[in-house]
């Protein structure tokens, strides 16, 4: 295994089901990192006042001084620092039959299927009864609306059902016996987006029964079965690290550089569709939840992402956002 030329930090949260993802992306490549543990609810001044970042969602991964948010975009960012050619692990694994990778049908998959669709039933799954009251008003903020406990409390039968329909075409998926959900070599992204979701709901007391022995037995098989591949790597330490602070954090990535894999473009056609221009100041916001808006310089725009710079009281860090499901505006009065 090549030297890691760049640090690579995790700002998480334990109870965080995107943070598992995001560490399980790190387990399958086998990529030693620094962590660091975040709050569960607003606000996060390792982030925002130390880097100017002040995206709502967690995880943020940052690579050197390039910051990555969204877990499909850390997806991208892994595989481009740390890709197979280097002897690292892959996301987007060869089928079985034919060496072939499906590395866009996946990235839809994830972002539209399990991050979209799949993750907010699971979450309309939890037992809001029990939560107290800051963290629903924190959630509630997430959301753009005020989370009614009894409302989806009263849903929760329909979403369980809905739940039912998507393990009825995860089994038909595994219906020849297939090892992994693509048929693949090794376990890749599409099975830790659908595993992180899965494990994580499968004790819920609104759903756990669809995981009976018998519902669907071949989901629960592969269920088992990719936990108990992720349990062993970390058996192994392939992927060690260490827990740091938020100050720590920082002093690294604002004085980091940005990798060789990571090419900055600027498409002026996709730009100009948008009336933006480089340099000039943009704020970057979540088109579904979490809209809360990262303001900086324009650096870099294409079709895949926007990369801002910002800067907080520890430096300026570039910060990477998918250019899908977010929106740039043009801000008046930046926060530089």
């Amino acid at each position: 295994m090549p030297a890691i030329k760049l640090p690579v930090i995790l700002y998480h949260y334990d109870a965080s089901p995107f943070a598992t993802k995001v560490k399980n992306m790190l387990l399958l490549k086998q990529i030693p990192h620094k962590r660091v543990a975040t709050s569960m609810t607003l606000p996060r001044p390792e982030l925002g006042e130390k880097l100017g970042v002040s995206y709502r969602r967690i995880p943020i991964l940052a690579i050197g001084n390039d910051v990555y948010c969204d877990s499909s975009l850390i997806a991208n960012a892994l595989e481009r620092h740390f890709p197979p050619s280097e002897g690292y692990k892959s996301l987007f694994p060869p089928r079985i039959d034919g060496g072939k990778s499906d590395t866009g049908l996946v990235k839809l998959l994830c972002m539209y299927w399990t991050d979209r669709k799949l993750f907010p039933m699971a979450a309309s799954s939890l037992p809001y009864a029990k939560f107290p009251p800051a963290f629903l008003k924190d959630r509630s903020a997430f959301r753009g609306a005020q989370i009614d406990v009894k409302a989806i409390e009263a849903q929760q039968p329909f979403i369980k059902s809905e739940i039912a329909s998507h393990l009825t075409l995860i089994e038909e998926q595994l219906l020849d016996g297939r090892e992994w959900l693509l048929d693949t070599v090794q376990p890749g992204l599409a099975d830790l987006s659908v595993h992180f979701i899965l494990s994580w709901i499968r004790y819920f007391e609104s759903v756990k029964d669809l995981f009976l022995e018998g519902n669907f037995p071949r989901s629960v098989a592969w269920l088992v079965r990719i936990t108990e591949f992720f349990k062993n790597l970390e058996k192994q330490k392939v992927s060690p690290f260490d827990a740091i602070n938020g100050d720590e954090a920082a002093q690294i990535i604002c004085s980091g550089n940005h990798g060789a894999h990571e090419p900055v473009s600027f498409d002026t056609t996709q730009a100009g569709y948008l009336k933006l221009k480089q340099g000039q100041a943009v704020s970057v916001t979540p088109s579904d939840s979490g809209k809360v808006p990262t303001i900086g310089k324009l650096l870099s725009l294409n079709r895949e992402q926007i990369v801002i710079e910002t800067k907080g009281t520890a430096g300026t860090v570039w910060c990477h956002f998918p250019f899908m499901e977010f929106v740039i505006k043009p801000v008046s009065q930046p926060k530089l």
